[in-house]
C-alpha cells in the first residue's frame, strides 16, 4: 500500500497568508529551519495508478501537480483519482472539490450522512457541483464495518465516528451528531497491512485506541502542541480541545497516547502554523524525535 501526503498543514497552511506569528514570520524570512506546508490531504493506492483521495483541500490543484503518479495517463482528460473520502465537512477538507469540477464523470464521494447534509445546505458544494460534473454520494458506516471501493483494488476501508464539532456553517453546529467527523482504517487485503488516519481527533475513545494499536502506521491529528496555543500566540482565546484537537503535550496528550498505545509507525499531520514542532531545531521537535514520532510534510511517501 502506498500513501502520499499531499498536504500536511492545518487550515490556512504554513505560512498562513495573513499570519505574522513566530513561525510564519521566521519561515518567510529564512530564520527557521523547516518546511512550508499546504492544507491537509492524503492519497492511498495499492497499485500506484488508482488512488483514493482523502479530503480535497483548497490547495488540491498544486498538490496534484506536484504528484505525477496521480496525473492523466490516458486520453485527453484523465485522472488517477477513482474516489474521494471526506472525513468531515470543514472548509480546509472540502473546498478543493470545486477544483475537481472539470471531471468528465460524476465524482464518487464517500462521506457520512452528516457531511452530506452540511455540503448540501450550510456549505452547498454538492448542490454547486450538480451544475458541473455532478456527485455520486456513497454513505459510509459509522460502526467500524468495512467496505471496498470499485476501481480501487486490494484495499478495504473501515470507518467509525469520532467525537467532534461540526463546522460553524453546519445546521447542527451546536448539536453534535455521530458522523460530524470520522476516523478511517485502510487495509491492504493481500497483506493485511493497515493505516489509521484521523487528522481531526479530540478524544481517544476505546475504538480509537484499538484502531491505533492494530495499525502498522498511525497518521493522526498534530494540530496543536499546547491546549492554549492560540492564546499564547496572541491570535485568539480558542482552546485546542474546544476546537476538536487533542494537543501533543501534557497528561493524556497525543505524545503520551502514541507512545503507550500505537505499536507501528507514528506520524502527525494537520499541523497548525502556530505549532512549535514546525521548527526542526525546536525542543518540542526534539521531544517528538526522542519519542519516535514523525511530523508529516508535503510529498511524504509511506509504503506499507
Amino acid at each position: 500500500m502506498r500513501i502520499r501526503v499531499l498536504g500536511a498543514g492545518a487550515g490556512g497552511g504554513f505560512p498562513q497568508w495573513n499570519c505574522n506569528c513566530h513561525n510564519c514570520r521566521r519561515i518567510r524570512s529564512g530564520e527557521m529551519r523547516g518546511l512550508k506546508r499546504t492544507q491537509s490531504s492524503i492519497a492511498v493506492s495499492s497499485d500506484g495508478r488508482h488512488w483514493l483521495l482523502f479530503n480535497a483541500s483548497p490547495d488540491i490543484r498544486a498538490q496534484l501537480e506536484a504528484f505525477p503518479d496521480i496525473q492523466p495517463r490516458e486520453g485527453v482528460r484523465d485522472t488517477g483519482i477513482r474516489a474521494v473520502l471526506l472525513i468531515d465537512s470543514q472548509i480546509d477538507h472540502t473546498t478543493g472539490l470545486l477544483m475537481l469540477r472539470e471531471s468528465t464523470r460524476p465524482l464518487d464521494i464517500y462521506c457520512s450522512e452528516m457531511v452530506r447534509q452540511d455540503l448540501s445546505s450550510g456549505f452547498p458544494l454538492f448542490t454547486m457541483l450538480e451544475h458541473y460534473c455532478k456527485v455520486n454520494h456513497h454513505p459510509v458506516p459509522l460502526d467500524g464495518s468495512g467496505f471496498e471501493i470499485p476501481g480501487i483494488a486490494d484495499l478495504k476501508v473501515y470507518t467509525h465516528a469520532l467525537k467532534s464539532k461540526a463546522p460553524p456553517y453546519s445546521p447542527h453546529r451546536h448539536d453534535p451528531h455521530p458522523g460530524d467527523n470520522i476516523g478511517v482504517i485502510v487495509e491492504q487485503i493481500s497483506t493485511g497491512r493497515r493505516l489509521y488516519y484521523a487528522p481531526g481527533l479530540g478524544e481517544i475513545e476505546p475504538h480509537v485506541g484499538a484502531a491505533m494499536a492494530a495499525a502498522d502506521c498511525v497518521l493522526v491529528d498534530g494540530t496543536f502542541w499546547q491546549h492554549d496555543e492560540m492564546a499564547r500566540a496572541g491570535i485568539c482565546e480558542k482552546l485546542a480541545l474546544d476546537m476538536g484537537h487533542l494537543p501533543q503535550s501534557g497528561e493524556g496528550g497525543m505524545i503520551e497516547t502514541l507512545t503507550t498505545v500505537a505499536k507501528g509507525r507514528k506520524i502527525l499531520i494537520h499541523i497548525n502554523n502556530t505549532n512549535p514542532i514546525l521548527d526542526e531545531d525546536s525542543p518540542e521537535r526534539k521531544t517528538l524525535n526522542e519519542a519516535g514520532i514523525e511530523v508529516a510534510y508535503d510529498g511524504l511517501e509511506i509504503n506499507l
